[in-house]
């Protein structure tokens, strides 16, 4: 493990030396954090020869030069040479397994799911001004959100086909990075055009797959992370069922497509539910095992019911082994989902799917408990709670009150709970 660990980083070192066009540009970086804590959480995030040449052929502070050939990568006012943190990702560079990669901000598990692109009459405008996208991502940066989930609409970005309309995910994709708070980009769902619903995969998959190349090609320098659909396994939005086989069948197609744009870049499944151990059993035994980088579950348990986070524990664990089964041992599996309601009286009227609501009092311990204890389970990488701010009676039920923030942005508990255990976590350097 040592050797393999030291023989990436070395060709990520010399890869990076010879792509430099002048002395004080990237210096080689001598990775010290060696504890087999630090290895376990990070060495998989230490680019390969050829994720590294494709790093280097960003641009980052879109200065209009290259990462390789940038003295100043991350335009900072400090030369690389000197800079500790080169690619201002605020993480050192002695412990940063990708120092030129601000994309990625190592082992931190910190996620959440926001909606920032609803700005459609179904969701009542949630975030149609700009004054308010702005607060929430000072919000969640507030938080101590490192990730945060985001619906990039095949509808919104191509509502013809080919007539592609970027200006929204441009400005909100800017945001996020002045902010440092990273994007993972949900990739869903089918355009009025290209299928007959919204929910139902494409009639040609060439068309989405165009599609996925075209924003992962405009986004890339911002973006690392790329989730193919939501929850495919659920027939409110895959229908109609059939086993994973029409997934199946797409995801192969986008992660070939997706490495061609950025072979630095990083395929998320798309969030499985609560049965999706049986919908990764179905994607592994249909070859699509080598068609995404991360295993994506969503483990939504009743936190008024006994031991719930002990729960998602027997979820993770079957599907630990499921991986390990299939010689997918070495990916992490990332919860870009987990939630519950928090409402300031439970009723009939405002239950949610698990029966009566947890009231904000208690949705904070079971934030609480999550941050806790599930983001220190072996491979879970991230864990997004689901979600940042209340709808307006999107749902018409308590899953409208899953937010830590009220729709007048006002705080539940909640919101110190989350933001208490970013603010006592700390990476495992030791």
């Amino acid at each position: 493990m040592k050797i393999r660990i030291f023989i990436a980083a070395f060709l990520y070192c010399c890869a990076a030396v010879s792509a430099m066009a002048q002395e004080e540009t990237v210096p080689p970086v001598a990775l010290s954090a060696n504890s087999p804590a630090w290895q376990a959480r990070n060495a998989h995030l230490i680019p390969d020869a050829e994720a590294t040449a494709a790093v280097l052929e960003l641009d980052q502070d879109n200065d209009g030069v290259k990462n390789g050939e940038d003295p100043d990568m991350d335009g900072d006012g400090q030369a690389n040479r000197i800079d500790e943190d080169m690619d201002g990702d605020g993480v050192p560079n002695r412990i940063d397994p990708s120092p030129y990669d601000h994309r990625e901000i190592g082992y931190h598990p910190f996620g959440m799911l926001a909606f920032l692109s609803w700005a459609h009459p179904w969701n009542s405008y949630k975030y149609a001004s700009a004054r308010d996208l702005e607060k929430a991502v000072d919000i969640l940066k507030e938080l101590g959100v490192s990730f945060v989930r985001v619906d990039f609409y095949w509808q919104d970005l191509e509502p013809e086909k080919g007539l592609y309309d970027f200006g929204k995910y441009d400005e909100l994709v800017a945001l996020c990075a002045r902010r440092g708070v990273r994007v993972l980009a949900m990739l869903h769902y089918s355009a009025g055009w290209a299928s007959s619903a919204w929910n139902s995969p494409p009639d040609n998959d060439v068309d989405f797959v165009v599609f996925a190349q075209n924003v992962i090609n405009r986004y890339k320098d911002r973006i690392k992370y790329w989730e193919i659909w939501n929850e495919p396994d659920s027939v409110c939005y895959w229908a109609p069922q059939d086993g994973m086989k029409r997934y199946a069948d797409l995801l192969k197609k986008v992660y070939s497509a997706a490495k061609r744009v950025d072979p630095s870049c990083k395929v998320v499944l798309g969030g499985l539910t609560q049965g999706g151990y049986f919908a990764l059993k179905n994607l592994y035994r249909l070859g699509a095992g080598g068609s995404f980088d991360i295993v994506n579950i969503h483990p939504f348990v009743n936190p008024l019911r006994p031991d719930p986070v002990g729960q998602v524990k027997v979820l993770y664990k079957g599907v630990r082994r499921l991986m390990e089964d299939n010689g997918d041992s070495a990916k992490k599996i990332w919860f870009t989902e987990i939630g519950c309601p928090g409402v300031r009286k439970p009723t009939k009227e405002n239950g949610w799917w698990e029966g009566m609501s947890p009231t904000e009092s208690q949705q904070a311990v079971f934030v609480r408990d999550v941050f806790g204890q599930v983001i220190d389970l072996p491979e879970v990488e991230k864990v997004f709670w689901a979600y940042f701010r209340d709808n307006d009676r999107h749902f018409n039920s308590g899953v409208d009150y899953f937010g830590l923030v009220r729709w007048d942005f006002s705080k539940k508990p909640a919101f110190a709970a989350y933001r208490n255990a970013a603010r006592r976590w700390h990476p495992p350097e030791d």
